[in-house]
């Protein structure tokens, strides 16, 4: 999308349980663009299905300019969605966000919002980012969308990102795409933010994101991250990053002082964890998706990583929200 020599319309769908901070990612590179350049490039508007300003995360009511009209043309239409996300399954909703994104040159799924997309069936076929969190459920649920654990991805004229810190850099890139280079490293600037990553970069939690990490225990963990479902031997992926399984075993103990079979075992009952506490999912299909034999054996190696049994965390959790 290039400057098109008028206001460039965004319209934020907000819904939900989303966080101030993706809401804030999401326009404020927008906000800093019009101030560098000294005119209206892009006109955004926050709006909700309703016309009620949604309750985010934080449980602070976000303000909204209206209720949002799905037959209204826009240039960008952005969902802003979060927590609650892979439970929004109202068909009106969904029909909504259909007719809406019809109606739009480019649409953003921002956060959680890749599963109202994708729930309307416009992910299909298409590459597509979430939040690492979702990323093993969102995967089981949409199965012809392509899921990739980037920070955001762009795939014709859906764009998904997988949180607030890859929102604020995605709309940069927008403003790179509407308004140049430069223009782009001012926005960011402006915020300090001298740290702009590239879509395709992996998400923190897959890979550490930190460059002190050898780059073998980085792929180490992405492998274990992508088989959380069906897990594969130490020496299997030791032979997929070119080591012997006892230099693996040496590099995680000098880099993360445990070993991998140890750490590999700590993402998948934090992925339970999630699930149990996230979902309705039964304990047998936690078990399944996150590799354990048996509901009893996920119980056992839940207790002693976290000192209670998922049926009770999930019970104290649902009785504390």
């Amino acid at each position: 999308m290039s400057d098109l020599g008028r206001p460039i319309t965004v319209d934020l769908l907000v819904l939900p349980g989303c966080s101030l901070l993706t809401l804030a990612s999401a326009v404020e590179p927008l906000r800093a663009a019009n101030r560098q350049s000294g005119r209206t490039v892009f006109d955004w508007r926050f709006v909700s299905v309703d016309g009620v300003a949604p309750v985010t995360s934080s449980r602070i009511g976000w303000p909204v300019s209206g209720k949002h009209n799905a037959a209204a043309k826009c240039d960008v239409l952005a969902i802003v969605a979060g927590f609650g996300a892979a439970q929004m399954t109202d068909r009106k909703l969904i029909a909504h966000i259909y007719r809406a994104a019809r109606h739009a040159t480019i649409v953003i799924g921002i956060e959680s919002g890749a599963w109202l997309l994708a729930r309307a069936g416009l992910l299909d076929d298409h590459r597509a980012a979430t939040h690492w969190e979702d990323f093993e459920e969102f995967a089981t649920a949409f199965p012809n969308v392509n899921l990739r654990p980037d920070r955001y991805v762009t795939d014709g004229r859906f764009i998904t990102t997988s949180g607030a810190s890859p929102t604020f850099d995605m709309m940069v890139d927008l403003v790179r795409r509407v308004l140049g280079h430069p223009a782009a490293l001012d926005v960011a600037s402006s915020f300090v933010h001298d740290d702009l990553r590239a879509a395709g970069d992996p998400q923190v939690n897959v890979t550490l994101g930190d460059a002190n990490h050898d780059p073998r225990l980085v792929r180490s963990i992405r492998i274990m991250e992508t088989h959380v479902d069906a897990p594969v031997s130490i020496a299997a992926i030791a032979k997929r990053v070119s080591m012997s399984a006892r230099g693996l075993e040496q590099l995680f103990a000098r880099q993360l002082g445990q070993t991998p079979g140890a750490y590999f075992l700590s993402l998948r009952l934090a992925a339970a964890r999630r699930l149990v506490n996230d979902t309705r999912l039964t304990m047998t299909d936690i078990a399944s998706r996150t590799g354990f034999s048996s509901q009893s054996a996920l119980s056992r190696a839940f207790s002693r990583q976290f000192g209670v049994a998922p049926s009770r965390s999930r019970k104290s959790r649902s009785s504390a929200v």
